[in-house]
């Protein structure tokens, strides 16, 4: 089936990316803003700090504390946006977790840089570049679906070039790279490589009309088949007010597996996200996505004896949103929820013992957070959290729930 995408996607000529973030709307920072640094220290208690382990460490609690220091810069001129980010820390275990494969110590860090030049008023350059180690999953970034016990490695960068043919039709064109490794997971590590092109209709003052080509190829690791895809999308930007945005864009996603017998077929593909400040007071985001996705796909389907079985197609479904509430100038509430519902077919045994195929299992996860925020003054904050997670699965070791308190201070200068 390459032969056939590549002349389709030769053909078509050329689509918009997919961000590390779900909830990214393809906005840009709209002002200068000076170097700000924070530095914080959070203190959590775990009911679950090792969810997928079995035997020693299943079901163990724990006490941590995770201090960072963090920068942000936005710097705007009539030409160009620089706009950069960091936060480093880690996580220490009061009691070191007995579940093999586990540690008292992890790092965390988080850094992008987003940079955008216009060179006229037809012909700009876009660049988003996104890094993380760390080892909590952040479902927003679009591969998560359980929590593991490692730290992972995780990276992007996409860059664009926009062109404005005429007052009303433009279109971007660009290449998207992503990484993926852990350091102790095998058959999980991916790289990924995608080139689209979007062709834009300004239909009013307030809608775009979107028409989306993106062609991708994922090179797996280990017992993991290498895949790629190609999707046809059709979408609408609109603005309801200047303070609510919907981007949705829906269409086919064709996939194919090039393992030996391999199979290829093709799925419906959705992605929708909305940003709305309701008020003053309250705020929200939201993203939805809905397609074959290629992480995650080497399972062991059967308690014993040992087997994997790797599947071509994970059909997946992403559903988070996210508010915040200020009650007063001082207390802000805020919360979110994600939901993850994920269908695995095409299974063949590709180590250990078992049946040569499997049929469709199922994997469900449910996550939700609430807080309050306090200012303190106007350099000191604090929160105060709970977190509440419950996987559903059909697989062996992936079901379990799993709570977390966190009370967190942090100053800003």
């Amino acid at each position: 089936m390459k032969r056939n995408l590549l002349t389709l996607i030769a053909a078509a000529a050329t689509v918009t990316s997919a961000s590390a973030d779900l909830y990214y709307l393809g906005s840009e920072a709209q002002e200068s803003l000076p170097l700000k640094w924070t530095v914080g220290l959070n203190a959590t208690w775990d009911s679950n700090v090792s969810p997928t382990a079995v035997g020693v460490g299943a079901d163990e609690n724990a006490f941590s504390l995770n201090p960072y220091v963090g920068l942000s810069f936005v710097n705007m001129t009539p030409q160009s946006t620089l706009d950069v980010y960091a936060r480093v820390g880690g996580v220490f275990y009061l009691d070191s977790p007995t579940a093999l494969g586990t540690d008292d110590y992890f790092t965390q860090f988080r850094a992008g840089l987003n940079y955008t030049r216009r060179f006229s008023e037809r012909l700009r350059f876009s660049s988003r570049n996104f890094i993380a180690y760390e080892l909590e999953p952040d479902y927003a970034y679009g591969f998560a679906t359980t929590r593991q016990n490692s730290e992972y490695f995780y990276w992007q960068t996409d860059n664009s070039i926009g062109y404005r043919w005429t007052e009303r039709f433009a279109t971007y064109t660009g290449f998207t790279l992503t990484g993926l490794q852990y350091d102790n997971l095998p058959n999980q590590d991916m790289f990924t490589w995608m080139v689209y092109n979007q062709f834009r209709y300004q239909l009013s003052p307030q809608s775009v009309l979107t028409f989306d080509i993106r062609y991708a190829q994922n090179n797996a690791d280990g017992l993991t088949s290498d895949s790629e895809y190609l999707f046809f999308l059709l979408g609408i930007e609109h603005r309801f007010s200047p303070n609510t945005i919907l981007v949705a864009r829906g269409g086919v996603q064709f996939y194919e597996s090039e393992a030996v017998n391999g199979n290829d077929g093709a799925a419906p593909y959705l992605e929708l996200a909305l940003r709305s400040q309701i008020n003053d007071q309250f705020s929200v985001r939201a993203f939805t996505r809905y397609g074959v996705e290629a992480y995650d796909s080497t399972r062991q389907v059967f308690a014993a004896p040992f087997n994997l079985y790797d599947f071509d197609e994970r059909l997946t479904l992403r559903i988070g949103a996210t508010g915040e509430y200020a009650i007063s100038p001082r207390f802000s509430i805020f919360g979110g929820v994600d939901y993850i519902p994920s269908t695995y077919d095409e299974g063949r045994l590709v180590a250990g013992f078992g049946p040569g195929a499997t049929g469709s299992i199922d994997e469900d996860l449910f996550n939700a957070y609430i807080g309050l925020s306090v200012k303190f003054n106007e350099t000191f904050y604090g929160t105060l959290s709970y977190n509440y997670t419950d996987s559903d699965s059909d697989f062996p070791f992936y079901t379990y729930d799993r709570s977390r308190i966190n009370v967190g201070l942090r100053a800003e200068f």
